[in-house]
């Protein structure tokens, strides 16, 4: 079993968003998707092939969950990646924001939109394939996805992002989330997936 480790989650201090919020609710949620994560993986190992079904089977519940599971974990990792900036959008994000969206005031209008109207997650992803940048909802972690895309920007909209700091107020909360971006991690994720190769056969 490849056992998923669990990475610390540095508090920074955040404009809008408390240290409880954050540090001492979050990412303890955080950490019970990493412990789920390796229990399913470890139980797929000895799990019964032969009793496989659709309708129920110990497989199909944990293949599905691990999903659930994972994503958990990445989507969080990412949120928190994303957090503890105050520069605004600069770089090679900036400039392919502006290009795909119109501009970056535009793409922000539709993102801030977008965090009100799902019930888990807004994905700002790199397409692979077409080589540019589409913003998705997700109303939980195994839904809303698209394959052959790279998550850029992460927020997480669910209740325990913002409750204790914003109660029912979600829009104060992205309005908090807009103001601790952290842009230099949405392009330090460019260069790690080197996605300024796939932007370059970008179809039209």
């Amino acid at each position: 079993m490849v056992e998923r480790p669990l990475i610390p989650l540095q508090y920074k201090e955040l404009d809008g968003l408390s240290e409880k919020q954050i540090a001492q609710h979050h990412d303890v949620l955080y950490a019970g998707y990493v412990k789920k994560t390796n229990e399913i993986r470890k139980a797929l190992e000895n799990v019964d092939l032969a009793s496989a079904n659709a309708t129920f089977s110990a497989l199909r519940e944990l293949k599905v969950e691990e999903t659930f599971a994972i994503n958990g974990v990445k989507l969080h990792e990412g949120y928190f990646a994303n957090l503890g900036g105050k520069e605004g959008a600069e770089g090679e994000i900036a400039k392919w924001i502006a290009e795909d969206f119109g501009s970056v005031e535009k793409w922000e209008a539709e993102f801030r939109a977008e965090g009100v109207v799902s019930r888990g997650w807004v994905i700002l992803a790199f397409d692979l394939e077409e080589g540019r940048l589409y913003n998705y909802v997700c109303d939980i972690h195994n839904q809303g996805g698209v394959w052959g895309s790279v998550p850029v920007l992460i927020l997480d909209v669910y209740e325990h992002a913002y409750f204790i700091d914003y109660a029912t107020n979600r829009k104060g909360y992205i309005d908090a989330f807009f103001k601790n971006i952290k842009w230099g991690e949405c392009n330090e994720v460019i260069k790690k997936y080197k996605l300024a190769e796939f932007r370059k056969n970008r179809k039209a």
